[in-house]
């Protein structure tokens, strides 16, 4: 058998990124680190403004605390004496020429011959050359700013603080090109403007801070892996919404809580860590400190009427990610997209009321008849071309769902003036109790969909399928349609057949129904305890609350406007 000849070595050819414009900013070391670890968290991160916290990441924020602390100074290496020694914490530099900037955690040395020491949390790794890549290539970025500012610098160090571990990096020729070259390619794919792929498979990916947001094995599944989603591996949650409806009550700032007066008495009081969103009804006030607080924690206040309706929310400077927002603005413009993105909110809509009714039927007799009629108009959303029509197959749907909702409401005595007896939906003003829930409940709904996609970086007011109108966050209605009866009719439901709402609970003025404030208070609870039910996701097949389900579909609708998934997946659990 003759001897197989040694294939050719393709060389690998340097290529420089351009010198910056004025205009970009300086790229942060740390960014570098990320790009060598996984370009596409680099991305996310650096380009797309996204951030979120793990326990690695908390962890590492203690470790630093000491070394966060600037202490000592870094004089001009001309000016430094042969045998003056530096021991310099928390420095900042940066380098217009290189364009980058650094924070240092310790710099040492004797005159202008310098050691940069960073600190990493965790054990030292036993490989070959004490230390991964990325954090070789972030020290050595440190190595080259210190040498634009004249020090002369060879050496670095990583400390780890779990081992108490002190591993000496060389920067040699080899790290210096691997420096170069992970710097020019996170400047090439930020200027291209094209978000790397996520990894494959990779073990990386369940201890990432930002798994719930990169989705990286939810957007392989859609593009043909052959591998299951692994369940999100995100930190649990326990801050909650704050609802304020009582008359005339102030909310204050004091220390870390959160305080309620109601005619100057404290009737509640609440830690600011356990409050996700504030939701303020009727003539309530919130004072400027608290709401600067807010604002600094990114905790969103929303402004509702006293009877309940959305007028509003408060955030903060808003997401950073300018490229979901272009992309939601093309396919507003795109008759096409547009259509096909309302196609499937609206059969999912019908196909999750279509459940609701399955599930919860009461009447006297069985539901086919109504069931293949539903299904029938998911059929015909197929052979939908305008938007014009696509309204009259939901109108006509919503016609025949509304028309047995009675059939889901439990037979009990009737108590009051009032009963729980249903005709036909009406609104603006509702004139029974059952619509007064429903509307009450779409309208919570729509506040949640709207925090949650500012917070996502959507511009919640432009839609696919509901027109833009003043004040009508369209992109809001737009992903509320699908979760109408999974959540809103759910919870109305469920506050009506488990006594929780009662017909006491009402009052009627200028010819519309209301609750009253108990009502309200314990109609919230319900809502709220349905937003944090667990439920099987029916495609990724991992338990996820509704509440975070919310922000998930969120992500999954920038995912495919930004092109990485050919459709954008409706739930609609079976």
């Amino acid at each position: 058998m003759a001897p197989t000849e040694p294939q050719p070595v393709q060389a690998e050819l340097s290529l420089p990124f351009p010198d910056l414009a004025r205009d970009l900013p300086l790229l942060p070391a740390r960014m570098v680190n990320e790009y060598v670890y996984c370009p596409r968290l680099s991305y996310l991160e650096w380009v797309q403004g996204e951030w979120a916290e793990s326990s690695d990441v908390v962890e590492g924020r203690h470790v630093h605390r000491r070394v966060d602390k600037p202490s000592g100074k870094l004089p001009a290496a001309e000016d430094m004496a042969p045998e003056e020694r530096i021991h310099a914490r928390s420095i900042e530099l940066s380098s217009n020429r290189l364009g980058l900037i650094a924070r240092m955690d310790l710099v040492e040395g004797e005159g202008d011959r310098v050691t940069p020491v960073d600190y990493k949390r965790g054990k030292r790794p036993h490989v070959a050359r004490g230390a991964y890549d990325p954090e070789r290539v972030q020290l050595c970025i440190q190595a080259m700013i210190l040498a634009e500012h004249g020090y002369q610098c060879d050496e670095g160090i990583i400390y780890y603080a779990a081992s108490r571990e002190r591993v000496p990096v060389p920067f040699d020729e080899d790290l210096r090109r691997t420096a170069q070259n992970a710097i020019d390619g996170l400047r090439f794919v930020a200027a291209g403007g094209q978000i790397p792929k996520p990894l494959e498979d990779s073990p990386k990916c369940p201890r990432c801070s930002l798994v719930g947001i990169c989705l990286p094995d939810e957007i392989n599944f859609f593009r043909g892996a052959d591998l299951a989603p692994r369940p999100l591996a995100v930190g649990q949650d326990t801050a909650l919404p704050v609802y304020v409806q009582s008359h005339q009550a102030k909310i204050s700032k004091n220390g870390e809580r959160l305080e309620i007066f109601v005619k100057d008495e404290k009737v509640q009081s609440v830690r600011l860590i356990d409050v996700s969103q504030l939701a303020v009804f009727g003539n309530a006030y919130l004072t400027a400190p608290a709401l600067l607080e807010l604002l600094k924690r990114n905790i969103p206040v929303s402004w509702h009427s006293y009877g309940g309706w959305f007028m509003g929310h408060t955030i903060s400077t808003g997401h950073k990610n300018v490229e979901l927002r272009t992309a939601q603005y093309a396919t507003s413009f795109n008759d096409g997209r547009c259509l096909g993105l309302a196609k499937g909110f609206v059969a999912a809509k019908i196909r999750n009321c279509r459940t609701l009714l399955r599930r919860n039927w009461k009447g006297p007799f069985a539901p086919d008849a109504l069931l293949q009629d539903l299904d029938s108009d998911i059929r015909g959303i197929a052979r939908v071309h305008d938007s014009q029509t696509l309204l009259g197959v939901e109108g006509a749907a919503a016609s025949r769902y509304f028309g047995a909702f009675k059939y889901l409401i439990r037979d009990v005595e009737r108590e009051g003036t009032y009963t729980f007896d249903f005709n036909t939906r009406n609104r603006r003003p509702p004139t029974d109790p059952v619509n007064a829930l429903l509307s009450y409940a779409y309208t919570l709904l729509a506040r949640l969909w709207t925090v949650t996609l500012s917070a996502v970086g959507f511009d919640p007011y432009r839609g696919f399928f509901h027109q833009p109108r003043y004040g009508r966050p369209a992109l809001a209605l737009d992903l509320m349609e699908p979760f109408r009866p999974l959540i809103a009719d759910s919870t109305v439901l469920q506050a009506i057949n488990n006594g929780e709402v009662r017909p006491t609970d009402f009052v009627q003025a200028a010819g519309s129904v209301n609750l009253t404030n108990d009502g309200r208070k314990r109609f919230i609870a319900t809502f709220e305890r349905r937003m944090q039910q667990e439920i099987t996701h029916p495609i990724f097949q991992y338990r996820v609350s509704y509440r975070r389900l919310l922000e998930l579909q969120a992500r999954l609708l920038g995912r495919h406007l930004l092109g990485e998934m050919p459709d954008y997946p409706n739930f609609t659990p079976r």
